[in-house]
C-alpha cells in the first residue's frame, strides 16, 4: 500500500497519537465511497464491524521471518501511544498475508506484498450499539490538537453520510472460465493421490481459480453487503490497496481469536450442499457424519491443530457438529488453548497456517505439491486475514470463500483436501460448490446471464442455479 507517512513508516520511532468520538450509525459502504483507498474491512458474526481507510502507518514483512518483522514492526508502532478513547475503538492493525512468503505480487495480485497491515487514518467501528469514529496519526511530531481538529473535520464529514443505503444490483457475470481443466484436474488429484499412497503424503489441498468477465464495474463493499444478509454467520472482509483491486470474501473459518491468554479456533474440513427441502438436507448432513472419508479428512484437521498449539498451553476440543451456511454445509470442531505465557496473536497464526484444511499434511510436502501442481499463485487466497492490537490481542479468519476483483474483472478460488480415498470427478464437483457465495453475488439476479467454465472453457450456464453452479 502506498503510505501518505512513508517516512514514518521507514523510521517507526514516532508516537501514535488516536482520538475517538461517537458518532450515529452511518453506512460503511457510504463512508469507504467518500474515503481515499486503502480500504479495509473486517466483520464478524458476533457483530464487530470495522472499517478503515487512508494510512496512519502501516507495517510489511516478506520471507521466512515475515511474521517476526511484522511483530517487530508494530511493536514499535504501539511502543509510544497517546490514545483517547473506548476500548472497542482502540487502535487496531487491519491486514494479512499471502498463503506463500515466496509470493510475487503479479496480476491479479498487483498491489498486495507477502505480508502487510495499515492502522488506518480514518476508522469505523461498530458495536452491538454504539458506532464510532478514530482518527489516528503516527509520527515524530504528530500534535494532538491537530489530530483532534481533524477528528471534528472527520465527524463533519460522516454527519452527512446516510445510515443506510441501497447495495444495488449485481454487476452480473458475462463469462468464467476456469485457469484449470478438468482433464487437468484430475490428473492433479490422481497425482496426488499416488504420493499418498506411496507414503510421502497424508493429505493435500488443492485449488481451482475461475477469471470471471463481469457485465459492469464491481463495486466490492457492496457486495460484501449482500454477503452479509445471505451469510451472516460468516465473517466478511475487504483489503484494497489502491483503487485497482480488492481481496474480499465471507470465510466461514476462523483461524484464531487470541483475548489474554485465552485462544480460540476450530477445525473445519469437508463440505457437502444444503438441500431443497429439510429432509434432504438432514441427508446430506447425515452423509458428511457418516462419511469416512470425511471423518477421516476432519480428524487431520483437529489432530494437527491440536500439536500446533499443545507446546503453548492446555488445549480442548469441543463436540463436532454440522456448520449449516446458505448453500453450503462443513463439520466444525471447536478448539480452546490457554495460553502458559503472554503471547501474541501472530505467533500463532504463524504456527497454525497453513492449516491442513488449506495446506495439507505433513505441511512440508504439501506446500511442495501446492507449488509444483498448481498452475496460478494463490496470492492471498487460503492465508490469514484479520487484525491485532497493542497487546497482541487479535482475530484472524482464514481467506476463503474470496475473490480478488477490480473493474469487470474478477478471480475466484476455491479449495479441495485430497486424500487416499479421493476420486478426481467427486472432488471436482465438491470444489465447485464453494465458488457459490462469491460467485452468486456477483451474478445479475433473475437475468439467466453468466457462462459456467468447464474443461478449461466457458459454456452456457446458470450461476446462480444450485444444480448447475458449483464452487
Amino acid at each position: 500500500m502506498e503510505s501518505a507517512h512513508s517516512s514514518a513508516t521507514a523510521s517507526l520511532d514516532g508516537t501514535l497519537v488516536s482520538r475517538t468520538c461517537e458518532v450515529p450509525d452511518v453506512s460503511y459502504r457510504a463512508f469507504l465511497a467518500a474515503q481515499e483507498t486503502p480500504h479495509v474491512h473486517w466483520s464478524t458474526p458476533e457483530g464487530l464491524e470495522l472499517v478503515g481507510a487512508g494510512v496512519a502507518v502501516d507495517v510489511t514483512g516478506d520471507g521466512a521471518e515475515r511474521f517476526a518483522r511484522l511483530r517487530d514492526r508494530a511493536e514499535a508502532v504501539f511502543g509510544a501511544m497517546d490514545v483517547d478513547g473506548p476500548p472497542a475503538a482502540r487502535p487496531r492493525m487491519l491486514g494479512g498475508v499471502s498463503f506463500s512468503p515466496e509470493h510475487d505480487p503479479d496480476p491479479p495480485w498487483e498491489g498486495f506484498p507477502a505480508a502487510q497491515f495499515v492502522l488506518p487514518e480514518t476508522q469505523l467501528t461498530r458495536t452491538d450499539d454504539r458506532t464510532y469514529l478514530t482518527v489516528s496519526r503516527y509520527g515524530r511530531t504528530v500534535d494532538a490538537a491537530a489530530v483532534e481538529s481533524a477528528l471534528d473535520a472527520a465527524h463533519e464529514r460522516v454527519a452527512d453520510l446516510p445510515a443506510m443505503v441501497p447495495s444495488g444490483d449485481p454487476p452480473g457475470v458475462v463469462e468464467t472460465a476456469h485457469l484449470t481443466s478438468r482433464e487437468e484436474w484430475h490428473e492433479m488429484v490422481e497425482s496426488a493421490v499416488q504420493r499418498i499412497e506411496s507414503g510421502d503424503l497424508r493429505k493435500v489441498v488443492l485449488a481451482l481459480a475461475l477469471s470471471v468477465d463481469l457485465g459492469s464495474e464491481v463495486d466490492i463493499p457492496s457486495v460484501l453487503e449482500r454477503l452479509r444478509r445471505t451469510y451472516p454467520e460468516c465473517y466478511r472482509f475487504l483489503v484494497a490497496p489502491t483503487d485497482s483491486a480488492g481481496f474480499f470474501g465471507a470465510p466461514p473459518e476462523r483461524l484464531v481469536r487470541l483475548d489474554g491468554r485465552e485462544v480460540r479456533t476450530e477445525a473445519l474440513a469437508g463440505s457437502a450442499a444444503r438441500g431443497d427441502t429439510p429432509e434432504a438436507d438432514a441427508d446430506l448432513a447425515a452423509e458428511l457424519v457418516e462419511s469416512e472419508k470425511i471423518q477421516h479428512e476432519q480428524g487431520l484437521v483437529a489432530d494437527a491443530i491440536r500439536e500446533q498449539l499443545a507446546p503453548l498451553g492446555e488445549v480442548r476440543e469441543g463436540d463436532q457438529h454440522v456448520h449449516r451456511l446458505a448453500t453450503i454445509q462443513h463439520l466444525r470442531t471447536p478448539i480452546e488453548a490457554t495460553l502458559d505465557a503472554d503471547g501474541h496473536v501472530l505467533d500463532i497464526v504463524e504456527a497454525l497456517h497453513p492449516t491442513p484444511a488449506v495446506g495439507g499434511l505433513p505441511p512440508a510436502a504439501a506446500q511442495r505439491v501446492i507449488h509444483e501442481t498448481e498452475s496460478f499463485d494463490r496470492g492471498w487466497y487460503a492465508a490469514p486475514v484479520g487484525w491485532f492490537d497493542a497487546s497482541g490481542d487479535g482475530e484472524f479468519a482464514v481467506g476463503i470463500r474470496s475473490g480478488v476483483a477490480g473493474g469487470a474483472r474478477a478471480t475466484l478460488f476455491a479449495g479441495n483436501g485430497i486424500v487416499a480415498d479421493s476420486d478426481p470427478a467427486a472432488e471436482w464437483d465438491e470444489v465447485r460448490l464453494k465458488y457459490r457465495p462469491i460467485l452468486d453475488e456477483l451474478t445479475r439476479t433473475g437475468s439467466g446471464e453468466g457462462r459456467e467454465a468447464t474443461d478449461g472453457e466457458a459454456t452456457a450456464s446458470e450461476p446462480s442455479d444450485r444444480d448447475q453452479t458449483a464452487e
